[in-house]
């Protein structure tokens, strides 16, 4: 049989891919390694409650395009996502916004709040901050590194903060309002009936063949395929050619409790360097789910090694450059297409991925005209 389009992962990704390509009249076939759907958006319902099983997925966006097309397949239940920090039994307000300052310093307003942060930025003197240390104490001075940003980066990134690139950290939001609206989009929450029936709304009529590997399935099939979109790691896809880029993974020790409320929050960031996880979800909330029991996930992050799941690629100058050598090889194929952060080695959110695999679909369409 010929297919237009061979797509490799039912994520976010390749499921919007291959609904607009469907609709466009091209003939798809989507696979997947793992045993479901959805990708690392995966939910599954557990006790009544959807359980993100690959980690915290919290939809938001400020695009009323991505908006009006994630709201053809779900009805979202206007979450918003607001941290609690724990720093050795001391909590702070997430975002940095006047609450945390407030319970930082006791100061009431944002001038008092401007004041102490330029004052402990002037002590330290930092000119064009050369790491990711430099670029945090140059924005938010001295306390609130240390208390908020420090630990809990080391242990998500493996690496201390002066070995890490200064641009991780520019998206830190800080507001001088009272505001724990962590996001701060203009749209935002969790689909109702969670992810995976989204994901299975936009694969709705479209063939779908999981437990698949793309490696060993092209040696094997008899089909015949246009073009291929890859979502995978593109150094895998080439074989580790060049050498293998480096990812954090995220170990998730999940606990079924038999108590209604376990932290009161559905996300509590754990700050101090000595504590192993970085945070720990409970899951009832993002659904605002009433039942008798509860489900957390406790989030170790740590090296990605053969076999995990590759979470969040390490942009720094050495992998950035193999992964240009990786990019280079891959615009040379004009059948194949790479996307999604495995494929494009980029961390996107997920209104993000959306309007890129939009985007892809797009220049797909122009080009058959």
């Amino acid at each position: 049989m010929k297919y237009d389009y061979l797509i490799v992962g039912a994520g976010l990704t390749g499921a919007v891919f291959a609904r607009e390509m469907t609709e466009a009249g091209k003939t798809c076939l989507v696979i997947d390694r793992r045993s479901h759907i959805a990708g690392n958006i995966y939910t599954e319902r557990r006790e009544g409650i959807d359980v993100h099983r690959y980690g915290a997925h919290i939809f938001h966006t400020n695009s009323d395009e991505v908006w009006a097309y994630v709201n053809r397949f779900a009805k979202f239940n206007g979450f918003i996502n607001s941290p609690i920090a724990n720093y050795k039994g001391e909590l702070y307000n997430l975002p940095f916004n006047m609450n945390t300052f407030e319970q930082m310093w006791g100061v009431k307003t944002a001038e008092e709040a401007q004041s102490k942060i330029a004052e402990q930025i002037a002590d330290l003197d930092i000119g064009e901050p050369k790491n990711l240390e430099e670029q945090a104490l140059k924005m938010v001075g001295r306390d609130i590194y240390e208390k908020l940003v420090k630990g809990y980066t080391e242990k998500q990134w493996g690496r201390d903060c002066k070995d890490l690139p200064a641009f991780i950290i520019k998206r830190l939001p800080l507001r001088f309002v009272y505001d724990n609206n962590y996001f701060n989009a203009k749209y935002q929450g969790i689909p109702v009936e969670g992810y995976t029936q989204m994901v299975a709304n936009m694969l709705d009529g479209i063939e779908v063949r999981l437990d698949t590997d793309y490696f060993e399935f092209i040696n094997k099939t008899d089909n015949v395929f246009g073009k291929v979109l890859f979502t995978g790691k593109i150094d895998e896809f080439f074989g580790y050619c060049f050498g293998k880029l480096e990812y954090r993974t995220v170990r998730l020790e999940e606990k079924l409790l038999d108590v209604e409320d376990f932290q009161g929050n559905a996300v509590v960031n754990y700050t101090d360097r000595d504590t192993p996880y970085t945070r720990i979800i409970e899951h009832k909330h993002f659904a605002f789910a009433k039942t008798p029991k509860t489900v957390v996930s406790y989030e170790y992050p740590a090296e990605w090694t053969e076999g995990a799941e590759a979470y969040y690629p390490i942009n720094d100058d050495k992998n950035s450059a193999l992964f240009a050598k990786y990019s280079e090889k891959a615009g040379q194929n004009k059948n194949v297409i790479m996307g999604g952060r495995l494929g494009e080695y980029k961390y996107y959110d997920m209104d993000k991925v959306i309007e890129r695999a939009l985007e892809i679909a797009e220049e797909e369409k122009r080009a058959a005209l």
